[in-house]
């Protein structure tokens, strides 16, 4: 087939359990935090796995669109007002090709892994007697593959950009030792509808298919969509580069609107997949400049060892030249910067609550400042911040003495994690606008979601609930951060405390 007219997908299997991890729930080992400075709280933290019905927290709009195995729904929390999309899979359905329970689980609980600006983000899952719900952002752009069938195919600066991101992303679950197996223009998601001259920002979704592998791990499983999937999959002996293949092929369409390895059935398209023969002979390509033309080349290796890596990618000449550069002004940065410097993680029940309303609670319009910040001063971009991308950040702003100083503070304060790094999601959380953020509206939110049984005080059941994702930690733990805000000492949170304790940080801030 010539044209990019179809979602055409070879016949889906569980993925492979190469590591799968565990929901959070309770058990009963011994206390192992004793220290309130020792309980890790991120993103992470607030991402739940929860047996109550559905219905009762969300309350659903409308269809947004169906699949093998059920359908998306447009849906507003009932307490935040925050409109998801939530992915309802039947469970009847995955019974009957051989899916699981655990096959769900482990898709979230990847998604939960990943900290990056263009990888969906999850906020919850949910399951009753006959459905699964899995609760992330919602992306109004509608799928990447539309976009591209709308306008022919995409000019070197679009296309560039959007390949940006995609190996930005690519390069990040690897890193984290995460192969995604089926990207496709269709798993590509606008995170809103693009405006005329706007740079448009994609959100990488479904890792239904996507495992953890190891170092010098083989593969062994064909997954994958006919058009994208890598000829080493098909013989069943891949890694991760198998991702980088699909990359190769998304960027041939986006520049062409056609797939380098066409044909009208299955078999194929997957035959001329097998002799990786592809060429660049349609009229569109005399237009489309060598640098790009080459990139794909490499992509589009036959041997995964020769193809470069998606951190080796987002270092081509191609993307340097074409990428749209970003539009953040040099004010906006600043006070990103200035933010971050002044962020302090002393308190832990602030941190807490802070981390539970920048990740569950952070509108459209303040992330995407934010994240257009983190992207500048991230030069590599592979998705996290290392001390010397900081440091040369800082550089700009203050004698070389003072920055090394500042960000040696900075990775005290904000690397919550101690990864080395600061995580897109520490970022968020220590560069945000806390004047913007802390409305009285959000504080009463954010305190009624934390105040389950709706008594007006939170307790320090209510915290655990929140907080403690394998019952690990002692008793003293939690009183301790109870007094961090418990002013007239009966053990428990009310609003006036709760929102003393966040406006407080306000003052930290510009």
């Amino acid at each position: 087939m010539g044209c990019l007219s179809s979602k055409r997908k070879t016949k889906p299997q569980p993925p492979s359990r190469d590591t799968t991890m565990t929901p959070r729930r309770g058990n009963q080992g011994r206390p192992s935090i004793t220290s309130v400075n020792d309980l890790q709280i991120s993103a992470t933290t607030f991402i739940q796995y929860l047996t109550q019905p559905f219905n009762a927290r969300y309350r659903v709009i409308r269809e947004l669109g169906s699949g093998q195995f059920g359908k998306v729904y447009l849906s507003e929390n009932r307490v935040s007002k925050e409109k998801r999309a939530v992915k309802q899979i039947e469970k009847n359905k995955t019974e009957q090709l051989g899916g699981s329970k655990s096959k769900f689980i482990s898709e979230v609980e990847i998604i939960s892994r990943l900290d990056h600006p263009n990888i969906i983000k999850i906020y919850e899952m949910y399951e009753d007697a006959k459905r699964y719900y899995i609760v992330s952002e919602l992306c109004t752009g509608g799928e990447l593959f539309d976009y591209i069938t709308s306008k022919g195919h995409l000019s070197e600066p679009m296309a560039a950009t959007i390949m940006r991101q995609l190996l930005s992303a690519v390069s990040y679950c690897h890193q984290n030792h995460i192969v995604h197996r089926d990207l496709k223009p269709e798993n590509l998601l606008l995170d809103v509808a693009p405006k005329e001259n706007q740079p448009i920002n994609i959100k990488v979704i479904d890792f239904g298919t996507s495992c953890l592998f190891g170092e010098h791990q083989k593969l062994k499983q064909r997954l994958g969509t006919a058009y994208y999937i890598a000829p080493e999959v098909l013989g069943m002996n891949y890694n991760e580069k198998c991702d980088i293949w699909s990359c190769g092929v998304i960027m041939y369409i986006l520049l062409s609107g056609t797939p380098p390895f066409g044909g009208q059935t299955d078999d194929e398209i997957l035959r001329r997949v097998k002799t990786g023969k592809f060429n660049f002979a349609h009229e569109c390509w005399r237009t489309i400049s060598d640098p790009g033309k080459t990139l794909i080349r490499q992509m589009l290796l036959m041997d995964p060892k020769a193809r470069p890596s998606a951190a080796e990618c987002l270092q081509d000449a191609w993307l340097q030249t074409y990428a749209a550069p970003l539009t953040l002004t040099s004010q906006q940065i600043l006070l990103s910067l200035n933010n971050l410097k002044s962020f302090n993680s002393e308190q832990k029940l602030r941190q807490a609550f802070l981390t539970f309303i920048t990740s569950q609670m952070m509108t459209k319009e303040l992330d995407k400042t934010l994240s257009e910040a983190f992207r500048s001063i991230d030069k590599n971009g592979d998705g996290r911040l290392s001390r010397e991308e900081l440091l040369d950040a800082y550089k700009q702003l203050m004698p070389v003495e003072e920055a090394i100083s500042t960000v040696e503070t900075i990775m005290a304060n904000v690397d919550v994690n101690q990864s080395g790094y600061i995580d897109y999601s520490e970022f968020i959380l220590a560069s945000a606008n806390y004047s913007k953020l802390l409305s009285k509206d959000n504080l009463e939110i954010a305190f009624r979601a934390f105040d389950k049984d709706n008594s007006g005080k939170i307790s320090a059941d209510e915290l655990k609930a929140m907080l403690d994702a394998n019952s690990e930690v002692s008793e003293d733990v939690w009183k301790a951060l109870i007094a961090e805000a418990d002013q007239n000492g009966d053990g428990e949170i009310e609003f006036r405390e709760f929102s003393r304790l966040l406006l407080e940080a306000v003052d930290r801030h510009t």
